[in-house]
């Protein structure tokens, strides 16, 4: 059973409550907001949570062992803190989100209800909807290394101990179209460099942004990426772009593209299906004592 604060269980005690629900979301980049549905704005824990910002939740669906909560937040986009603009880039993609019950009258009367992320984000109409996954849809999620042919590094992180900034190369976006990006300044480097690689911009409205690269294609006239999805931001021709060489994980790669091969983090020479297909047989000279 969940812990109550004495103070706010003598205040429900009463039968006469003054509560209300605070919102908080945490964004990827350690930005907090709040929000509230009580008519004046709150503070507690170091965060101001906004009054009349239209942000409500449906009511909340558990059930015992590891299935997930479910639980819709969603709201009028009337906040500056939730533009359509910053929907739209992405920003609030698995942003941690607390929901509280608050005694408005004394803040630090307050019950933690839920703690989760945010999934699937809609909106339109100045309106919109966030679904909330509760804390056990990590179970779904692997942890820890898997044994795998690929290495399970991050390319330029400690365990690849390569530094990422000695195969980066700057550009400049010439033209954009849907999906595909057109770049100049690359012509020194080959077909597929920067395939599986990572794009980052260094200017303008969208700095800071970075987009995964689904394959790198050399030209005379230029390069183009192609990214794995549309960005959900608008780019404009003329914005400054870094690019981190791709990798696709295999040893072979390590070795040829990188001189990396001390530091691979896959199992390049596990046994596959076919080794577990073998059966034992009659000593043979001819199959080593092993008959498919």
């Amino acid at each position: 059973m969940r812990p109550i604060d004495p103070h706010l269980q003598a205040h429900l005690n009463t039968g006469t409550t003054t509560l209300c629900y605070c919102w908080r979301l945490t964004l990827a980049t350690g930005e907090a907001m709040g929000f509230t549905d009580h008519d004046k704005a709150l503070t507690f824990g170091g965060t101001v949570f906004e009054a009349q910002a239209g942000f409500t939740a449906t009511e909340i669906d558990s059930a015992l062992g590891l299935s997930i909560d479910n639980l819709e937040a969603q709201g009028a986009l009337s906040s500056d803190q939730l533009s359509a603009a910053r929907l739209q880039s992405g920003d609030f993609d698995n942003a941690t989100i607390e929901i509280w019950t608050v005694n408005w009258q004394d803040t630090s009367q307050r019950l933690l209800e839920r703690k989760g992320n945010l999934g699937e984000v809609t909106y339109g109409q100045g309106a919109f909807k966030a679904e909330v996954r509760g804390l056990a849809h990590l179970m779904n999620q692997s942890r820890g290394r898997l044994y795998q042919y690929g290495c399970d590094a991050q390319f330029g992180d400690a365990r690849c101990g390569l530094a990422a900034g000695g195969f980066t190369a700057l550009a400049t976006i010439a033209g954009v179209n849907g999906a595909v990006l057109m770049l100049t300044g690359l012509s020194a480097f080959a077909d597929d460099w920067f395939t599986r690689g990572r794009l980052n911009f260094t200017s303008s409205a969208n700095q800071g942004r970075v987009l995964d690269i689904k394959r790198h294609r050399a030209s005379a006239s230029g390069a183009e990426i192609d990214l794995w999805a549309v960005p959900k931001f608008e780019i404009v021709s003329g914005e400054s772009v870094s690019l981190i060489a791709g990798c696709d994980k295999q040893l072979t790669t390590c070795i040829s593209k990188f001189s990396n091969a001390v530091n691979f983090r896959g199992f390049p020479h596990m046994p596959g299906n076919d080794f577990v297909a073998q059966v034992a047989a009659a000593s043979d000279p001819n199959n080593n004592g092993l008959k498919r």
